[in-house]
């Protein structure tokens, strides 16, 4: 069944494709080839409470004006029959971030995989994979990477447009975040790197970093730590990939709840065709969830990792049963324009926008 044509963007209201089904590309991206634009992220179509699958693979979508999206399928399929792949369903495959080597020719995707929990948390590895064409098929090159000897969470990758260096961005669990320097094939780290905004714990550590770059300067949007609950994210500012940055506050000035509009941020994304277009691609992982409440947890994040003792509603045993295991299939999408004040970014509220309202 076809759906009926978008003609703008409603932040937070499910989205379909050009079929009627649900887009499935969380911790998403966008990469735009030859006057196409190509959203690709995890698929969580089977991801149901109680079903011990975490993602049925990478999905990817195609469009030429970013409502109207087609299913172009997996371009990295789940391995469900191999339960030692890091592609199996059951692995906790997150934030896919695919750049192109023009040395190579090559398109080079980095996955994060969460894997068992140790006394230092979730060991966090991350798969590496090629392609010679964006929409695959994709190879394994390299699995159990932890870079620089660190367990690795989320991450983006930037390549800077002059010279083809590519850097990757990470966050060093419940620690800091990282900038490490890629080998010339991008597949791995170099041993380069510079630490950034240090935290002693959740959920101030920074996460989910998403780098950008205008007017010379170098941008990144990070949010804290507390898992699919949102929280309060944080931009800062730089003049070179390596820092040092200078931290601006939150973005989005006009959520009193301080949950960024109760989403997370996966990639800031420049039009190609408009002066002054960037695109904040979030997820909102939980689309029932009030933002009353969503205070309410954070508060006693703050206060479990700090040692305090916590209020009886604000412990876990106290949450919906929807909120500790949830039904990620049905998370939406915000998309917000940003804007700007000199070197200020901000993410702004809006109902509904289109791309045409933008030079």
């Amino acid at each position: 069944m076809s759906a009926a044509p978008h003609s703008s963007i409603r932040p937070g209201q499910p989205w379909h494709d050009t079929s009627g089904n649900r887009i499935q590309a969380h911790g998403g991206s966008i990469t735009h080839i030859d006057g196409t634009f190509y959203w690709y992220g995890e698929n969580k179509e089977n991801t149901k409470p109680g079903s011990g699958i975490w993602h049925w693979g990478i999905r990817c979508y195609a469009s030429t004006d970013l409502y109207n999206w087609e299913d172009k399928g997996l371009i990295i399929p789940p391995r469900p029959d191999d339960p030692g792949s890091p592609l199996h369903p059951a692995k906790q495959v997150d934030r896919p971030h695919i750049i192109y080597n023009a040395s190579t020719k090559q398109y080079v995707c980095w996955l994060k995989i969460m894997g068992e929990i140790t006394g230092e948390g979730h060991t966090q590895e991350s798969t590496v994979l090629v392609a010679d064409d964006f929409l695959g098929p994709y190879r394994v090159v390299r699995t159990g990477l932890r870079p620089l000897g660190m367990n690795a969470g989320d991450f983006d990758l930037a390549v800077h447009p002059a010279d083809g260096k590519a850097y990757y961005y990470f966050e060093r669990i419940h620690s800091e975040l990282v900038c490490a320097d890629l080998t010339d094939d991008y597949t791995d780290v170099t041993g380069y790197y510079s630490t950034h905004f240090p935290h002693p714990h959740p959920p101030y550590v920074r996460e989910a970093p998403a780098h950008f770059t205008r007017g010379g300067l170098h941008y990144l949007i990070t949010s804290g730590t507390s898992g699919y609950f949102p929280n309060r994210s944080e931009v800062a500012v730089a003049r070179s990939h390596h820092g040092p940055w200078t931290v601006l506050g939150d973005p989005h000035p006009d959520d009193a709840f301080g949950t960024s509009h109760r989403s997370q941020i996966s990639q800031v994304f420049k039009h190609p065709h408009k002066k002054d277009l960037y695109i904040a691609l979030a997820d909102r992982w939980l689309p029932g969830l009030a933002p009353e409440l969503t205070q309410r947890i954070q508060e006693g994040m703050e206060r479990h990792y700090a040692g305090a003792p916590e209020p009886t509603a604000a412990t876990p045993a106290s949450f919906p049963q929807e909120l500790l295991e949830p039904d990620t299939s049905i998370a939406d999408y915000v998309w917000l324009p940003l804007r700007f004040d000199g070197e200020v970014a901000f993410v702004d509220w809006h109902d509904e926008w289109r791309i045409e309202d933008y030079d």
